[in-house]
C-alpha cells in the first residue's frame, strides 16, 4: 500500500498559518510582499530591489555601492548589477568621491527622481492595503517588532 502524499496547505494554513514557525512566516509574508510590488511596478520595468535601491538612493544621495548594499539588504554583486543597470537608463549617476579616486559616489538623476516618484505611488498604495485592518497602535507595535527583529539580526 503506497503512502499518500500530503496536500500542500494553501498561505494562511496548517504549518503556513498561524501556527506556522515565525521565520517560515516572516519569510512567506516577504515573498507575497515582493510579488506584489513587482507586479505593481512591472508596467515601469522596476524590479522591487532595484525599487529598494532607487529608495536608498534618494533617501541617501551620495552613498557608495558598499553602503548602498548595506541599506538596500542585499549582496554588493547585486547591488553592482542593479547600479549598472539603472545608470544604463539613465536612473543613476556616478560621480567620483573627491579624495578617493576609485570610491564612486551614487546619485538618483532627474529621470532617476521620477522613476521613484512613480513607483513610490504604487507601493504606497499597496502599503495601505496591508494596513488596511490594522489600527494605528497595531500598526506602531507591528513596525517596532518588524525593527526589534532586524536589529537583532544585525546584533548577531
Amino acid at each position: 500500500m503506497r503512502k499518500q502524499k500530503p496536500e500542500i496547505p494553501a498561505p494562511g494554513e496548517g504549518k503556513r498559518g498561524e501556527e506556522g514557525y515565525l521565520g517560515y512566516l516572516l519569510r512567506q509574508a516577504a515573498g507575497a510582499y515582493r510579488l506584489r510590488v513587482e507586479r505593481a511596478l512591472d508596467e515601469f520595468g522596476v524590479t522591487q530591489p532595484q525599487f529598494a535601491t532607487l529608495t536608498m538612493l534618494s533617501a541617501y544621495p551620495g552613498i557608495s555601492n558598499a553602503d548602498l548594499a548595506r541599506l538596500a539588504v542585499l549582496t554588493p554583486q547585486t547591488v553592482s548589477v542593479i547600479v549598472g543597470n539603472l545608470e544604463k537608463a539613465g536612473s543613476v549617476v556616478r560621480k567620483p568621491h573627491a579624495v578617493h579616486g576609485r570610491i564612486q559616489h551614487l546619485d538618483l538623476s532627474d529621470s532617476g527622481r521620477a522613476l521613484l516618484k512613480k513607483c513610490r505611488e504604487r507601493v504606497q498604495r499597496l502599503e495601505r492595503q496591508l494596513t488596511a485592518g490594522l489600527s494605528a497602535n497595531d500598526e506602531r507595535a507591528v513596525r517596532r517588532w518588524l525593527v526589534a527583529v532586524a536589529i537583532a539580526g544585525a546584533a548577531g
